[in-house]
């Protein structure tokens, strides 16, 4: 399981990919105008485009995705992101995502839409195409338009919805003039109203609780999209999709999508078995893939098992497996032709990997530092800054993105990425890396260097003391050092590394800008020495005493740093590393805990068990509704207890607050940005959360596959995919006119 991924818009912003720490992401992002000054997408969708005409008419695509969804309601809390996948190929989406990340309209289902009246309401009238018909037959229309707002509306607890953002503004819904307009009446102005209706179920899903909670979670009977459900096989672990005989548009060019569940560390298997034809991937398996596609010859590098055996490991293994120690020599051959099968079954499996291409774009979401302003050090504004401006955020973005050919430019802003019209670099309300202002807000808030430290007891036994002392940080490669306990956790500072060796990155430690301290434990005063005494002028300060702990009432400053530990989490460890060194030049320590995936949102992130933690957040251009809960300030709850809504590091101000409510309110684009703007600033200044990159997306796709693969902002086109035909495939099977990985512009 990752929690990185990408959906739909659903209801809520739920967990979906943990291996790289990520909540589903939008499928819908944007609306904006030209005119915005967002500039370009960092990197366009590398799909493989091609032209229908030389696509072929039929087959199946087998999609690797992480789960068979518990549920085909995208409106429900347990939703992930396959279900945002299903909804988008067999249901209607009034608007859907370009390569720019604007909502544009989907006129297969929506003929024009605009705001018709301001005064006394806020009116918007929907004109549907008037082929859109349901599976059943039945044409789309305004009865399935109020079954959703009632459903969604929040007014019925007997819905178990996991959300009512916009619906709760709506006031009525009517029939047009005909039965082909829908007349929406908001109560209050609503900004963000084209983020309604994506996906629209019809009135037989929305229209009693019963089948809104139960009746769409297996299955669809009713669909209108290019394909339609056909099964959902838990036992399997696959959904099966087939062609829409009803659908109105461009025929689907595949004859069924088949969505099979199988674990990232998984993938390289099935791929190479020949099971799956598209798949998510990590660097890793970039790597496998790439290099496969290479010519081979003497001089190419060896890899897979054994790579690393020098001549003399081969020569003393050779020695022992023909020596007199009959143990020793039966347990060398055994291990010899294990290691055999294991570099023949590399090299077919490299064989087979090479009918494959790895598409590459950036994902519509970002990673970012978490810092849990709940309590502790963090709940101080001064400390969360001065974490804040010890980062290098250029280094970290070069460290995961540099290595795989993507843009490295750090995300300077929470609510919007570089290209969608609300995007801004507000960075600057914070302020640039600068260690000497980060040790200057420590000092501020009463953490020194060089302070007296009590000793601590252990919590359990062989567990590391928080105020370990005399240990010296090593680098290492794309990785922090620590000194692992029994419970897993290490503590930055020690002399073992115990970080992810950034092997999915390529990433190394890089150069060191500061010299790192090389005793980290507390400074003491020779006895009967005065404290605060001036050494004569002239005297040449300790070496790396900038990098001294810092300490506060006789304890020093030891922070949680919560990461997950499953397949896929080696970038996340890199990052992690490079965040602790940059942390200890300034005298902070951090305490890094690897947790099961399973557990690490739940039991940590959002129970607020942890100081600092890397997760990510998709990208959404309906900032005013989506983000809104990520960074409202929390409230206590009726019960005493403090309502965070999805503000998991639990930092808010007022002044946000009221941002996003005048923007959500406000029709005018301009405006509206300009808030939004206003807002990002004041959040980047509270220092709850820093962006770091945006999210690199690789993805292994059969060479004659087109129209699929790494499609960055934009949404899937799902009856564009398809097979090459032979006339239409380039030298190495791909299509003749690959993508550049340019926006369309479109």
């Amino acid at each position: 399981m990752s929690h990185d991924g990408v959906g739909p818009r659903a209801a809520l912003r739920s967990v979906a990919l943990l291996t790289a720490g990520m909540l589903a992401v939008p499928a819908l992002a944007g609306c904006g105008s030209d005119d915005d000054p967002a500039g370009e997408p960092l990197a366009g969708a590398d799909i493989g485009r091609a032209e229908r005409a030389g696509i072929t008419d039929g087959g199946t695509l087998r999609w690797a995705v992480d789960t068979v969804p518990d549920t085909l309601n995208t409106f429900q809390a347990d939703a992930d992101t396959t279900t945002s996948r299903i909804a988008q190929a067999v249901l209607p989406s009034m608007y859907r995502m370009d390569g720019r990340g604007r909502a544009v309209r989907n006129p297969d289902y929506l003929e024009s839409a605009e705001v018709v009246d301001t005064e006394p309401r806020q009116v918007v009238l929907y004109k549907l195409n008037q082929q859109a018909v349901w599976s059943d037959g039945r044409e789309i229309g305004a009865a399935d338009f109020a079954a959703q707002w009632r459903a969604l509306s929040g007014k019925d607890t007997a819905y178990w919805t996991a959300r009512n953002a916009g619906y709760d503004r709506i006031e009525k819904i009517e029939r047009g003039e005909n039965d082909l307009e829908v007349k929406v009446t908001f109560r209050r102005p609503y900004a963000d109203w084209r983020s309604l209706f994506t996906p629209l179920y019809p009135k037989e899903v929305m229209g009693t609780p019963d089948s809104f909670n139960d009746g769409a979670r297996r299955k669809l009977k009713v669909t209108a999209g290019p394909f339609t459900v056909q099964k959902v096989d838990t036992e399997e672990d696959e959904v099966t999709l087939t062609r829409n005989a009803r659908w109105w548009g461009d025929p689907a060019k595949l004859s069924r999508i088949v969505l099979r569940a199988v674990p990232r560390d998984k993938r390289i298997s099935a791929l190479s078995a020949g099971t799956v034809d598209l798949a998510e991937i990590d660097p890793a398996a970039a790597r496998r893939i790439t290099v496969a596609a290479l010519p081979q010859n003497e001089n190419s590098p060896l890899m897979g098992p054994g790579a690393d055996r020098s001549a003399a490991d081969a020569l003393r293994s050779w020695a022992v497996a023909n020596g007199s120690d009959e143990d020793a020599a039966d347990e060398e051959l055994s291990a010899r032709r294990k290691l055999r099968k294991k570099a023949a079954k590399y090299a077919r499996q490299q064989k087979a990997l090479t009918g494959f291409e790895v598409r590459t774009s950036l994902e519509p979401a970002y990673t970012q530092l978490a810092l849990n302003g709940a309590d502790g050090p963090l709940a101080d504004e001064r400390v969360r800054r001065a974490v804040a401006r010890a980062l290098d955020r250029e280094d970290i973005a070069g460290a995961v993105l540099k290595p795989l050919g993507l843009p490295a430019e750090p995300v300077g802003s929470h609510l919007a990425l570089a290209g969608q019209a609300a995007y801004a670099d507000s960075s600057g309300a914070l302020g640039e890396q600068d260690a000497k202002e980060a040790r200057a807000l420590l000092a501020d808030a009463g953490w020194v260097p060089g302070g007296p430290v009590k000793e601590e007891k252990k919590k359990d036994e062989g567990e590391e003391a928080a105020g370990a002392e005399g240990e010296e940080a090593g680098s290492g490669e794309g990785s922090g050092s620590g000194s692992e306990g029994d419970d897993g956790t290490y503590i930055v500072g020690e002399d073992d590394e115990k970080d992810g060796d950034g092997g999915d990155t390529g990433a190394g430690s890089g150069d060191d800008k500061a010299p790192r301290d090389s005793g980290t434990g507390a400074q003491r005063l020779p006895q009967g020495s005065a404290p605060g005494a001036y050494a004569p002028e002239g005297t040449a300060a300790p070496a790396r005493a900038g990098n001294a702990p810092v300490a506060k009432d006789g304890k020093a400053l030891t922070l949680r740093f919560v990461l997950p530990s499953g397949p896929g989490s080696d970038t996340l460890a890199t990052v992690a590393g490079r965040i602790s060194v940059m942390l200890e030049r300034i005298g902070i320590r951090t305490d890094v805990s690897r947790v099961d995936d399973e557990s690490y949102f739940k039991d940590h992130i959002a129970s607020g068990e942890y100081d600092l933690a890397l997760y990510s957040w998709p990208a959404t251009a309906f900032p005013a509704t989506d983000a809104r809960p990520v960074y409202s300030k929390p409230v206590p709850a009726a019960d005493g207890s403090l309502n965070v809504e999805q503000n998991y590091t639990r930092v808010g101000t007022d002044q946000v607050d009221q941002l996003f409510d005048q923007a959500i309110g406000t029709l005018d684009d301009a405006e509206r940005h300009a808030l939004i703007r206003k807002a990002d600033s004041r959040i980047w200044a509270a220092a709850g959360s820093i962006p770091l990159y945006q999210r690199p997306q690789l993805t292994a796709v059969r060479k004659n596959l087109a129209n699929a693969g790494a499609f960055g902002f934009r949404t899937p086109v799902y009856e564009d995919m398809g097979f090459l035909k032979k006339s239409a495939q380039g030298p190495s099977g791909t299509p003749g006119a690959r993508s550049s990985g340019t926006p369309s512009g479109d």
